[in-house]
C-alpha cells in the first residue's frame, strides 16, 4: 500500500514505464523518434528486414542462421543492461529485487513497445529444466523469405542472451513452432546449451511437443 509520506517524497506512481503512449516521444518536424528518457529510437522499415534477410542468404547461405544469431545475442546482451537501467531508475529497485508479475509485465510491454509482437512466457515445462517462450505478431517471421524450418534467428538470439544475462548461466535458445510456417505463434525452448543441442535436428520433423519429450529424456 502506497502511504501518504510516500507520495509527499515521490509525487508519482509508477506505471508500467514501457507504457507505449509514455515511452515513445517523437518531434515530427526533426523526424526524431526518442525514449522517456531522451535516447534516440530507430524506426526500422519493412524493405529493410527483407534487405537484410535476403543480403545475407546471398552472401553467407545457410551460414545466414547462424549470423543472424550472434547478431541476436549482441543485440540480446545490450538490450539486456538498458532494460535493466531504466527499470531501476524507474522504480528504484533492481529488477532482482522487483515482483516476478511486475518483472514480466514491464518485459511484455516492453516487447510490444518496440514493435517486436506480442511475448508471453510459459513455464510449464520448468521442472524438465525448459522455459518456453510465446510470440505472436512477430516481424521477423513476417517478413522473413518461407522455408521448410523456423525463421526467427535473431530472436532466438535475442533471447538466449536476455536469459543467460538474467540467470547468470549459460543458455541456449530453439525455435520449435513458426508463424512463417503457418502455426499459431513462434515458440522459443530456452536451457542449457547441451540439453537443447539436439533439438537443432529435429525442428524439420518434429511438432513442439514432441521436440519437448524427446530433449527431456
Amino acid at each position: 500500500m502506497i502511504s501518504v509520506a510516500d507520495l509527499l517524497t515521490n509525487n508519482r506512481i509508477p506505471s508500467n514505464y514501457f507504457a507505449t503512449d509514455a515511452y515513445v516521444r517523437g518531434d515530427l518536424e526533426l523526424g526524431l523518434l526518442e525514449n522517456r528518457q531522451g535516447d534516440r529510437l530507430l524506426a526500422v522499415p519493412e524493405t529493410l528486414i527483407q534487405g537484410i534477410y535476403a543480403g545475407l542468404d546471398k552472401e553467407t547461405g545457410q551460414a545466414s542462421r547462424l549470423v543472424l544469431f550472434n547478431c541476436g545475442r549482441w543485440w540480446g546482451k545490450n538490450f539486456y543492461v538498458r532494460f535493466c537501467e531504466q527499470l531501476t531508475d524507474y522504480y528504484s529497485v533492481s529488477p532482482a529485487d522487483m515482483p516476478m508479475v511486475e518483472f514480466l509485465q514491464a518485459m511484455q510491454q516492453c516487447w510490444i513497445t518496440h514493435g517486436w509482437g506480442k511475448i508471453e512466457l510459459d513455464q510449464s515445462y520448468q521442472h524438465r529444466g525448459f522455459l518456453v517462450i510465446k510470440i505472436w505478431n512477430s516481424p521477423f517471421a513476417k517478413l522473413a523469405p518461407q522455408g521448410k524450418q523456423p525463421v526467427c534467428f535473431l530472436e532466438a538470439g535475442i533471447l538466449s542472451a536476455f536469459f543467460s544475462q538474467l540467470t547468470g548461466r549459460e543458455l541456449h535458445c530453439i525455435q520449435t513452432t513458426c508463424e512463417s510456417l503457418g502455426s499459431d505463434c513462434n515458440r522459443f525452448v530456452i536451457g542449457l546449451t547441451k540439453r537443447l543441442e539436439p533439438a537443432e535436428t529435429l525442428v524439420t520433423n518434429l511438432d513442439h511437443e514432441a521436440i519437448i519429450q524427446q530433449i527431456s529424456r
